[in-house]
């Protein structure tokens, strides 16, 4: 498990301090990441740079879960599973990805989610609907979900871009179609300036 990661530990914070010094992001609320115990991080996808504003916010090791695209070619296969990324294929239910997500949380880690699938480029102050497979982690692992909200745009020196983490939480639905929509309504309420 170790090994997977040493390319995570050796760029991310080479990585970290060039995203902060080009995009001065906001961040607010880091303190709601565990600094050991497992948690899912979930929360809106507005662009391909989301992954970094979530990497800068804590010193571990964050288990993206990334599209299988991105894995076709050899070398990057091989570089993002030793970056602990976790590839899924979307034209279906991908159970082996959520299996391998599942075990990164029982093992004490943190995975990363962004349950919209893909890209929302439409809707400023909304998001996609979410798929189910972060509350469903959440559930089975009985960690914690910690919601996340990237807010305005990825403008060079200028503080245009935030991440707000909101109160860890678990889920107590025995309904997950209902805990999604929980997670979707917090994500929404940061979204909108909303503290729940």
């Amino acid at each position: 498990m170790k090994n997977r990661n040493i390319f995570y530990k050796i760029f991310s914070p080479i990585v970290s301090l060039l995203f902060y010094i080009v995009f001065l992001p906001k961040i607010e609320g880091k303190e709601n990441i565990p600094k050991k115990k497992a948690a899912v991080l979930a929360g809106n996808h507005k662009s391909n740079l989301d992954c970094f504003m979530v990497i800068l916010s804590t010193r571990r090791c964050v288990h993206f879960l990334a599209k299988a695209e991105l894995f076709k070619l050899s070398f990057f296969n091989w570089f993002f599973r030793n970056s602990g990324l976790i590839p899924v294929y979307r034209n279906g239910k991908d159970r082996k990805a959520l299996e391998t997500a599942i075990q990164r949380l029982r093992s004490g880690e943190l995975v990363g989610v962004f349950p919209e699938g893909r890209l929302n480029k439409a809707f400023k102050n909304d998001v996609l609907p979410f798929k189910i497979g972060a509350v469903k982690m959440a559930s089975e692992t009985g960690c914690p979900i910690v919601p996340f909200t990237i807010k305005g745009k990825y403008i060079p020196f200028a503080h245009s871009i935030e991440i707000v983490f909101g109160a860890p939480y678990y889920v107590e639905e025995n309904n997950l179609e209902e805990a999604n929509k929980i997670l979707e309504r917090k994500v929404c309420s940061q979204l909108n300036g909303r503290k729940k």
